[in-house]
């Protein structure tokens, strides 16, 4: 997604308003990666099609792999906020892949000391293995525990059957962190989670699934896809639990994709505001344009700060971020999906234009208050820990 008028700079997450919630460290690496951003990311060509975002998320892996992707070995995760705010702005593809790496990554980085963990995670944090995480089915999206791919145990080895859809990465991983049932009987007590490797037999990439932005989604299936006992992660039936662990972490980072989206949308319209002429003024010089981006600029102000709370407590040890995960991505991702909006129509008839960044955004930025668990769940998920907590704060 090229940068347009003046934009390099902006693609740098201002460190500033959530200062209170960063180390020095976080500053400095703000600027960093956000100049890598805008040099080398931003002025990559956005795929048009599903063929070309899996050829392209492949290049953008050996970019990310030149050191971008630390701050998910080190499970530094206002780190992984600022970079995935940073690769947002300049290109939603760059910043699935980071995803991706961390999703597939982190269950093996919580896993400490097994061997496959081991085996595999420095691949993936050094951009050497593509990571994908194969939790959804067809049945079991928002409700986990409703997971039927099957594991049994048949001495040192696990067969896996099953299918799994939504996957992003699908086709073209190198390493798939795969939720299945060791126990159909035990609900969520039974999930297990298991590392197969992308050439394992038994495991078959069915069909791609076309996203409105491209990207490489897909369903894989598992028939009799033998996996070795050494391949579990954790204990059987504990895999829900790694799950839901690592997406608890992950959760503030999809909020700060969002707001990545949304300071670059914010920014388009800006300079679009400023530069556009209508009836004889400035497009920024109409009360209404004004009015729009004062309310886009406090919401991404107010995304950006539950989102850095969340990262906060999860860096500082905090056993569960739950509520302020389910916060800050509900808040920020929704916030985003109405600051694109108000900017393509600030922006008129270039804002629906297909090559336009903002048309791009507007794509991009609706799959988030999706994947990962959607608004809803996420409002469900904050009533409950507030009732759970009797009025106070629960974990």
């Amino acid at each position: 997604m090229t940068a347009t008028g003046g934009l390099p700079a902006l693609l740098i997450p201002d460190p500033a308003p959530v200062r209170a919630f960063l180390e020095d460290g976080h500053a400095a690496f703000a600027t960093k990666i956000g100049a890598f951003a805008a040099q080398d990311v931003a002025p990559r060509p956005a795929p048009d099609d599903d063929a070309m975002a899996r050829k392209e998320a492949r290049a953008l892996l050996t970019l990310l792999g030149g050191g971008w992707l630390e701050p998910i070995r080190s499970l530094d995760w206002r780190a992984c906020c600022i970079a995935r705010e940073a690769l947002a702005a300049a290109s939603p593809l760059a910043d699935a892949v980071f995803a991706l790496q961390a999703l597939g990554g982190v269950p093996l980085l919580l896993s400490r000391g097994a061997p496959v963990a081991t085996r595999w995670a420095g691949e993936i944090v050094a951009g050497r293995a593509m990571a994908a995480f194969a939790m959804t089915e067809a049945e079991a999206g928002s409700d986990v525990a409703a997971i039927a791919t099957r594991a049994r145990r048949d001495g040192d080895e696990y067969i896996l059957d099953g299918a799994k859809t939504y996957i992003s990465n699908a086709g073209i991983a190198d390493v798939y962190t795969v939720f299945a049932t060791t126990d159909p009987g035990a609900g969520s007590r039974g999930i297990s989670c298991f590392v197969v490797p992308a050439d394992t037999p038994g495991l078959r990439f069915v069909r791609p699934q076309i996203l409105s932005a491209p990207h490489p989604l897909g369903e894989i299936a598992f028939q009799e896809c033998r996996v070795p006992a050494a391949n579990r992660l954790g204990e059987e039936g504990r895999g829900f639990a790694l799950g839901l662990k690592t997406l608890d972490r992950l959760r503030a980072t999809v909020g700060a994709a969002a707001c990545g989206m949304a300071a670059r949308a914010l920014a388009e319209a800006v300079a679009h505001a400023g530069a556009r002429r209508q009836s004889g003024k400035a497009l920024a010089e109409f009360q209404l344009v004004q009015e729009k981006l004062a309310r886009m600029a406090t919401n991404l102000a107010a995304a950006r700060l539950l989102v850095y709370r969340a990262a906060w407590e999860a860096d500082r040890g905090a056993a569960r971020v739950t509520l302020e995960a389910a916060m800050a991505k509900a808040f920020a991702t929704e916030a985003a999906q109405r600051i694109v909006d108000d900017a393509v129509q600030i922006l008129g008839g270039a804002g629906v234009m297909a090559s336009h960044p903002v048309d791009r955004l507007y794509r991009a930025v609706r799959a988030l208050r999706i994947y990962e668990g959607t608004t809803e769940i996420q409002h469900l998920v904050i009533a409950q820990q507030l009732l759970q907590g009797a009025g106070g704060k629960a974990r």
